[in-house]
């Protein structure tokens, strides 16, 4: 554990039951986590969580990569508890704790509503009939502690004729319609790729949504219900299509990387093998700038064709071609550099091992080095966000499942060593799956 002195985080003090899954629920945890709050992952030893902690409890080390397989732990090995070195799970699961409990036994829902009572809320974002199964529900929560925040995020949401839908990141997407006009002008839906842009922006929103409950109840001394449908909440970030289609009737189709405000803007090739920057031009100004100083083509600066935003758009073509025979013969970072030095808006197309070693996000010390048991020694992302006079270190790597347990049950809940026994002994409380053949 890392001390954060005499400086407080902003959250400290506030303890959150996390019964989140995937990505969206648990990365809006962890920004709570990182913010000071005290997390507690509540887990079972009778269930496993698909891409949760894996894609399955014990998988064979010679799966492909792309189903989950040894690519995703360390040194490709998935060792002894898989569950614990996943790298999906702990690149959302630091600064938190983990406890197991089956809620599906009446055992367990005292266990849940004993946490309850001590606690400030609690966040899910589950398939809602799972939760209606167990009993997770905002009158459940609301009358065990009426000052409890409870955030109800599954995709979406908690009525409806989806309410029960499965679905991920990328099926959000294309339900809400990101996948109409994602993709190049001479391709389908069906190039997109898998985009789970509304799980991280789900995250994002969760978090400042249970802490604007804490503002409501720190004004009114009532706890309160926030429901968050992540696809809904993805809609908004889609705000321009949707507003054209309103006012004008107009679907925008696939656009690829071109802008109706932009001209040139595109991503091209550079130097090397499977290098590539991103090039945005804003102005009339910022042409002259690209075309007259950075590529040094007077030709094209003085071109009437390209004068006019209007006129680049209509010849947008032959501009990427101009932009790409300059392009191919520069190094990506160094073009990317001269760029920003004139004023034009410009990006390197990073690999991780890139934006690891970038000069700028080493200055910030946006990567910390965590460790955690069964896993090892990594880099891991910063904050959400920075604060004047407030730590930005984070506090422990991501815990291993039940690896708190005799701090939830001993000390928050008052267990005596006998009765953590026979809950451990009833198959509450564990470190490794127990599973029946049929779950």
């Amino acid at each position: 554990m890392v001390s954060t002195g005499s400086r407080r985080l902003p959250l400290e003090g506030v303890r959150i039951l996390d019964i989140t899954v995937v990505w969206a629920g648990p990365y809006g945890t962890q920004v709570l986590a990182d913010w000071g709050a005290e997390i507690i992952r509540i887990e079972s030893i009778k269930h496993f969580p698909p891409t949760t902690r894996g894609m399955m409890p014990y998988p064979d080390r010679n799966m492909p990569s792309l189903g989950g397989g040894s690519a995703q732990f360390p040194d490709h090995e998935p060792g002894k508890r898989p569950w614990n070195r996943w790298a999906s799970f702990n690149a959302h699961a630091r600064n938190k704790r983990s406890m197991t409990v089956d809620l599906r036994r009446p055992e367990g829902q005292e266990v849940f509503d004993r946490l309850l009572r001590i606690s400030d809320g609690v966040m899910e974002n589950n398939v809602p009939i799972s939760m209606e199964r167990v009993n997770v529900t905002w009158e459940r929560v609301h009358e065990v502690n009426p000052r409890a925040i409870m955030i109800r995020q599954p995709a979406f949401g908690i009525d409806g004729p989806y309410k029960n839908y499965r679905t991920f990141g990328s099926h959000m997407a294309a339900v809400v319609g990101h996948y109409s006009f994602m993709g190049y002008r001479d391709e389908d839906p069906s190039m997109t790729g898998n985009t789970l842009t509304a799980d991280a922006a789900g995250g994002a929103a969760g978090a400042l949504a249970f802490s604007a409950g804490l503002r409501h109840r720190e004004k009114t001394g009532e706890g309160l219900f926030i429901e968050l449908s992540t696809a809904e909440n993805f809609m908004t970030y889609l705000g321009d299509q949707f507003m054209d289609y309103s006012m004008n009737g107009r679907q925008p189709g696939h656009q690829g990387n071109r802008d109706p405000q932009y001209a040139p803007q595109g991503v091209y090739p550079c130097l090397g093998d499977d290098r590539w920057i991103a090039i945005s031009v804003q102005s009339d100004e910022a042409w002259q700038a690209l075309a007259g100083t950075v590529m040094q083509r007077p030709d094209l600066a003085s071109d009437s064709r390209f004068a006019t935003l209007a006129g680049r758009q209509e010849h947008h073509d032959e501009l990427d071609v101009e932009l790409l025979t300059w392009t191919v013969t520069q190094d990506a970072i160094e073009a990317m550099n001269l760029l920003q030095a004139n004023n034009i808006a410009a990006g390197t197309v990073m690999a991780e091992s890139d934006a690891y070693a970038d000069p700028h996000m080493q200055a910030r010390g946006f990567w910390e080095e965590l460790t955690a048991e069964e896993v090892g020694t990594h880099l891991y992302t910063s904050t959400l966000w920075t604060a004047k006079n407030t730590p930005r270190r984070h506090r422990w790597g991501p815990p291993r499942m039940g690896e708190d347990n005799e701090y939830v049950y001993k000390e928050l809940l008052g267990f005596s060593d006998a009765e953590y026994k026979e809950y451990e002994a009833a198959g509450h409380i564990g470190m490794d799956y127990d599973l029946d053949p049929g779950d």
